[in-house]
C-alpha cells in the first residue's frame, strides 16, 4: 500500500473553569474544637459556597448528525466521492450514512475482506510449513547422495520482520540459517546432488491482477512465491568514495544475482537515483552523492525470489561447512522434472520450519498494511481452502472464491464488493461502505475468533498505519482499525467509543481527492466528533 504519513491538527476542545474558594478557620472532619468563654463576636457573613461547575450538556444525535453531514460539504472534497456508514455495534442503529451502497475504491481496506476470511477458514492457529527432503537418508559419513529439496508452502515469516532477537535491525540471513540448522541437525555434512527449492505449492501468475507497472519494483509491490524471503525485497545501497571517483552501490543480502549499471559519481549535489529495470533484478544507479554523505539505502522488489532463496542457502550451508557438490536451482511445476510422468522418487524427512500461528501473521499483515502478506493468504486460502474442497484452476481464483462464499454466508450484498487481488493495490477493487460495516459486525459479535481480529487492528496513536494519527485526542487509544491509501483513495475502517460510551462500527472511503492530506483530515475530524459524542444513540 502506498501511504504518506501526516500529523493532524483538530479542533481544539473546550475547556470549562471551575472557580474554588478558599475558607480559613476550617478543621479536619472528626476534629473537637474546646469552648473559651470570649466577647460576643461580631456578625460574620456567611461563605460564599463554591460554584458548581456547569455540566456539559448532552449532544444529541441531531447535532452530531448536522455536523459531519456539514464537513462533507467542504470545499477541499467537493469534486470528490465520500461514501459514509456509520452504525451502533450494540442495536445496529444507523448513526450516519453518506451513499453507503455506491462502489468506491478501497485501497488497502480490501484486506478487511481478505483476511478476515483467513481467520476464519483457517483458524487463528494456522501455520505455514516448509518441508526439508531428500532422496536419500545422509549415510554414515553424512552425505546424501541425491537431492536435496526445499518445499515452500508460502511461509511469509521467513523474514526480517519476524525476527524477534533483532528488533529494528535487518538480520537477512536468520531465516535461512533456521533451514541450515536443521540440515545440520539431520546430521547431513555434504551433499552429492543439487539444492532445490520447490515452490510448485501455488499455481498463478506471480503478480496479482490489475497491479500497474509502476508499482512492481517497489517494496510493496513484490511477486507472490511459495518460497518468499524477506518480504521479497533487497536492500540497494549507495555510498560515496573519492571525489570524481564512482559511487559505491552494494546489495543485502550479498547475492551474484543482481547485476549494477553503475553511473554514479562521488561529489556535488545529492542527485542520486535508483531504477529497477522491469521484471529483471537489474538496477541503474545515476546522478551524485555528495562527498562524505551518509550511505543512502532502499529496498527494492526482487524478481523471482525463489532464486534468491536458494542462491543464499547454498552460500549458507557452505558457510556451516556442509558441502554442496551441485547447484542452486528451482522448480515450480511438475513438468522440471527429468521424467514427468514417471513415480515421485520417495522423500525421506529431514525436517521442517513452522511459521508463528495465523494471529501473529495477521497482525503484521493488518497493521503495516503489507500487500504481499495478503496476497499470499490469499493464495493459501485457495490451495489450504478451495482446492481441498474439489476446486481447480490457479490459487489466486480459488481464493477469491473461498473470500465471496464467506461474504455469502455473513449477509455481505453479493454484489457488496467486487474483488481482483487480496490487498487492495489493484484499482479494479470496488466495495461498499455497507459491505465492510456488515464484516466488521460480524467479526466482532459473532465470529469465533472476534479477538484474534480485533487484535489484528492498527490503534489510533500507538502502532501501525495509525500510530501518527489522533494523538492527544479523544480518539487516541480508541479508534482500532484498518487504513488504505492509494492515488486519489484514503480510507478506514474500525470500531470507536464514544464519550457517552457507545460502540460504533465506522466506515469511510475517499475517492477523487489528488491531495492525501486533505483525505485524512476529512476522515480523522469526523472520528475526533464521534469519539468526543456524550449523548445517546440507541
Amino acid at each position: 500500500m502506498k501511504y504518506n504519513r501526516h500529523v493532524l491538527i483538530f479542533s481544539s476542545f473546550f475547556v470549562m473553569a471551575m472557580v474554588s474558594f478558599g475558607f480559613a478557620g476550617r478543621t479536619s472532619a472528626g476534629s473537637s474544637i474546646r469552648a473559651f468563654p470570649t466577647p460576643t463576636p461580631k456578625p460574620v457573613a456567611s461563605p460564599t459556597p463554591a460554584a458548581t461547575p456547569t455540566p456539559r450538556l448532552a449532544q444529541t444525535l441531531e447535532d452530531l448528525q448536522a455536523k459531519i453531514r456539514q464537513r462533507l460539504f467542504s470545499p477541499e472534497v467537493r469534486r470528490g466521492r465520500v461514501g459514509v456508514k456509520i452504525v451502533s455495534l450494540n442495536s445496529g442503529k444507523v448513526v450516519f450514512e453518506n451513499d453507503s451502497e455506491k462502489y468506491y475504491m478501497p485501497a488497502s481496506n480490501m484486506k478487511n475482506f481478505t483476511v478476515a476470511t483467513a481467520l476464519e477458514r483457517l483458524g487463528p492457529d494456522f501455520k505455514f510449513v516448509t518441508s526439508i527432503t531428500s532422496t536419500n537418508v545422509p549415510d554414515a559419513d553424512g552425505v546424501i547422495k541425491g537431492d536435496l529439496r526445499i518445499t515452500g508452502r508460502g511461509d511469509i515469516s521467513q523474514s526480517t520482520s519476524f525476527d524477534p532477537a533483532f528488533p529494528g535491525v535487518s538480520n537477512y540471513y536468520r531465516p535461512i540459517d533456521l533451514i541450515v540448522d536443521k540440515i545440520a541437525a539431520a546430521g547431513v555434512k555434504k551433499i552429492e546432488g543439487n539444492v532445490i527449492g520447490d515452490e510448485s505449492y501455488f499455481r498463478g501468475f506471480a503478480i496479482p491482477e490489475g497491479w500497474e507497472w509502476d508499482d512492481l519494483h517497489t517494496y510493496y509491490g513484490t511477486e507472490i512465491s511459495a518460497l518468499p524471503l524477506n518480504d521479497n525485497v533487497v536492500d540497494i545501497s549507495v555510498a560515496p568514495t573519492s571525489s570524481g571517483q564512482s559511487c559505491l552501490v552494494s546489495v543485502s543480502p550479498g547475492t551474484q544475482l543482481v547485476r549494477f549499471i553503475n553511473k554514479c559519481t562521488t561529489g556535488g549535489s545529492d542527485t542520486v537515483r535508483i531504477v529497477k529495470l522491469i521484471n529483471q533484478n537489474v538496477f541503474e544507479v545515476t546522478g551524485n552523492i555528495p562527498t562524505g554523505a551518509k550511505t543512502k539505502t532502499v529496498s527494492f522488489a526482487f524478481t523471482h525470489v525463489a532464486d534468491l532463496f536458494v542462491d543464499l542457502l547454498k552460500q549458507r550451508l557452505a558457510a556451516k561447512g556442509i558441502i554442496v557438490t551441485g547447484a542452486a536451482k528451482v522448480t515450480n511445476t511438475a513438468a522440471d522434472a527429468p521424467c514427468p510422468n514417471c513415480p515421485a522418487p520417495p522423500a525421506i524427512n529431514l525436517g521442517s520450519i513452522e511459521s508463528p500461528p495465523l494471529s501473529v501473521i495477521a497482525a503484521k499483515t493488518m497493521k503495516p498494511s503489507q500487500n504481499m502478506y495478503t496476497e499470499t493468504l490469499l493464495w493459501t486460502l485457495g490451495e489450504q481452502v478451495g482446492r481441498k474442497n474439489g476446486g481447480s484452476g490457479n490459487s489466486d481464483q480459488l481464493g477469491l472464491g473461498v473470500v465471496k462464499g464467506f461474504m455469502k454466508q455473513i449477509g455481505v450484498a453479493d454484489d457488496g464488493i467486487v474483488q481482483y487481488d487480496g490487498s487492495g493495490l489493484s484499482r479494479h477493487d470496488l466495495i461498499t461502505p455497507s459491505a465492510v460495516v456488515t464484516l466488521y459486525t460480524y467479526m466482532a459479535k459473532q465470529s469465533k475468533y472476534a479477538q484474534a481480529w480485533r487484535d489484528s487492528l492498527t490503534i489510533g496513536g500507538v502502532d501501525g498505519t495509525l500510530r501518527n494519527r489522533f494523538k492527544g485526542t479523544a480518539a487516541e487509544g480508541n479508534i482500532r482499525g484498518k487504513t488504505g491509501t492509494i492515488d486519489q483513495v484514503s480510507a478506514l475502517s474500525g470500531y470507536l467509543t464514544t464519550a457517552g460510551g457507545e460502540q460504533l462500527v465506522l466506515s469511510f472511503v475517499v475517492n477523487g481527492v489528488p491531495i492525501p492530506a486533505q483525505r485524512t483530515a476529512l476522515i480523522d475530524e469526523i472520528v475526533v466528533q464521534l469519539a468526543n459524542f456524550n449523548g445517546r444513540i440507541d
